[in-house]
C-alpha cells in the first residue's frame, strides 16, 4: 500500500516556485519578536489550573516572543470585547492569544466576540486547524471547534479551544511558525 504524502510536500510541489521564495523571504524580513497579550476564556481555571494559558506562554517565550499580559477571564461576550478593544489601543500589544469558549456550548461566545471586532479574518488559520485536529487529534470532533484568527487594525488575533493538545496544535504547527510573517504583512505598508 502506498504511502500518502506529507501535506507540506503536496504544497511544495504543488505551489509555484515563486510564491514559495517569496514567502520565505517574508519570514526573513519578519520581526522575530512580538509583544503578545494571552488571555484564557474560562469559567472555571484559575492561574493554578490554567495549563493551556502556561503552554502558550512557554512556547511563545521559547521562540523569542514577548508575553506583557496573560490574564483569565469568564466566558462572557462584552468583558471579551472590552479586552480586545483594549489590547488594540495599546502600543505595547502586537498580538492576542485566546484561548477556550470556541466550542458550540451556550457560554461559548469568544467565537462572536472575536469575529464581531476582526478588520480582516485569516479563515484559513480555522480551517487548517480543523483539518489537523481531524487528522492528527481529535478526529471527527474538529467539527465543534470554531478557531478563529484575523487583524483587528494593527493587531493579529489568533483564538483557539482551551484544551491543552488544541493549543499545543495550534501554537507549533500555525501560530509559532507564521506569528512574525502576519506582523510583518499587517506592518509593511507603515511608512518608512
Amino acid at each position: 500500500m502506498a504511502q500518502p504524502l506529507d501535506t507540506n510536500q503536496r504544497l511544495k510541489e504543488a505551489a509555484p516556485i515563486e510564491s514559495i521564495t517569496s514567502a520565505e523571504q517574508h519570514r526573513r524580513e519578519a520581526p522575530s519578536s512580538v509583544a503578545c497579550m494571552i488571555v484564557t476564556v474560562s469559567d472555571t481555571r484559575t492561574p493554578d489550573t490554567d495549563k493551556s494559558g502556561r503552554l502558550i506562554r512557554e512556547l511563545l517565550e521559547s521562540y523569542g516572543h514577548e508575553v506583557r499580559r496573560a490574564l483569565i477571564v469568564p466566558d462572557e461576550y462584552e468583558r471579551i470585547r472590552e479586552l480586545l478593544r483594549e489590547a488594540e489601543a495599546d502600543p505595547a500589544i502586537e498580538a492576542v492569544l485566546l484561548n477556550g469558549g470556541t466550542g458550540i456550548a451556550a457560554r461559548d461566545t469568544t467565537y462572536e466576540a472575536v469575529a464581531a471586532l476582526l478588520t480582516k479574518e485569516m479563515p484559513g488559520f480555522g480551517e487548517i486547524f480543523r483539518m489537523l485536529s481531524f487528522t492528527e487529534d481529535i478526529g471527527t470532533a474538529a467539527i465543534l471547534s470554531r478557531a478563529i484568527a484575523g487583524t483587528m487594525g494593527r493587531t493579529a488575533v489568533f483564538s483557539m479551544p482551551g484544551s491543552t493538545g488544541a493549543v499545543r496544535l495550534a501554537m507549533t504547527r500555525l501560530i509559532v511558525p507564521e506569528l512574525g510573517h502576519v506582523m510583518r504583512e499587517i506592518y509593511k505598508d507603515d511608512p518608512k
